[in-house]
């Protein structure tokens, strides 16, 4: 997707219109265990007879029952249009340990959207990003640089503090974390599926640096993870010796 570009005017060119309701998954989910269990009922769906996988659901409180045989059930009757699937997937979510607790809750999720797409007659989107959202809003993780080096002074944080929770209560968007490490500040954020995600920084750093001119204009944005600060300063020294070695190349014949 394009940094001007927001997610909503993305799901209306894709299908053409916007749908009745969108969902969006509240949790901080890895995306590769979100592929590998979307992948599941993919396979899933429509096999056997839907009577015959309901009564399978029993099988998940059952000790005896694998890790992976209760993924598959949960992937299962996920698919099923039946309330009392709904129930077993929600007694078993509340009832698990940690291993399984991110499944079933994408299992309760697809259920939940198909249940209320057949008894409300709306066309339903489920939104899912590693990082999760709340309501009609998605969570982002975003990296702001200083232009030196060295820790950001208490009067820069104070600003950074200031105007990006101005920014993002202009948009509607809630600032949930900020922190600071040396010359980066990490900041995640909640903010609406219909805002341009790229606005609320880009005016947030300009009003920053009507204070000194002490911040790069460019940010790091992401919905897939949250990077520590070691994470951080690896990928920017990626990012310095690609441009070192572009530079070398372009200018060695």
């Amino acid at each position: 997707m394009e940094d001007h570009e927001n997610i909503y005017d993305k799901i209306k060119e894709i299908l053409g219109t916007i749908p009745t309701q969108l969902n969006v998954l509240d949790n901080i989910i890895d995306l590769d265990l979100q592929l590998e269990y979307f992948e599941l009922s993919r396979r899933m769906r429509n096999t056997g007879e839907p009577d015959k996988a309901m009564k399978s659901a029993s099988k998940l409180f059952e000790s005896s029952t694998s890790i992976e045989e209760k993924k598959s059930i949960l992937a299962r009757i996920a698919t099923l249009e039946k309330i009392e699937a709904y129930r077993a997937i929600e007694r078993f979510q509340n009832e698990t340990p940690g291993d399984l607790k991110n499944w079933s809750t994408l299992a309760l999720q697809e259920n939940r959207m198909l249940l209320e797409s057949k008894l409300l007659n709306e066309n339903h989107v489920f939104i899912s990003t590693g990082l999760g959202g709340r309501g009609d809003k998605l969570r982002y993780f975003v990296v702001i640089i200083a232009k030196e080096t060295g820790d950001l002074s208490d009067l820069h944080k104070r600003i950074i503090r200031n105007e990006f929770s101005i920014s993002l209560k202009k948009y509607d968007s809630d600032l949930e974390e900020l922190k600071f490490s040396g010359s980066i500040a990490t900041i995640m954020a909640l903010i609406p599926l219909k805002i341009n995600i790229k606005n609320i920084f880009c005016e947030a750093i300009e009003e920053c640096n009507q204070f000194g001119n002490f911040l790069i204009s460019n940010f790091i944005i992401s919905n897939v993870k949250a990077m520590s600060f070691d994470e951080i300063q690896d990928y920017l020294k990626t990012q310095k010796q690609s441009v070192k070695s572009i530079s070398k190349n372009k200018y060695s014949n």
